[in-house]
């Protein structure tokens, strides 16, 4: 598993728990997920999939319709 650079943790809005995140997830534009950091161990938004097996159910909340 990669970890997570220290310099885009920092810039990156922070969470306390994953529903939190995917609250906020909702309101994008893209579709987004919440994930773990292994720097600050609170969540961040991600709308990158590469390596990530997705259902169609998936971890990912959509904006749209």
């Amino acid at each position: 598993m990669k970890r997570t650079r220290l310099s885009v943790c920092r810039r990156k809005a922070r969470f306390v728990s994953e529903a939190d995140a995917l609250v906020v997830a909702r309101t994008g534009r893209v579709p987004l997920r919440a994930y773990q950091c292994d720097r600050c161990l609170q969540f961040h938004l991600t709308s990158r999939t590469k390596g990530k097996h997705l259902s169609r159910s998936g971890p990912f909340i959509s904006s749209l319709p």
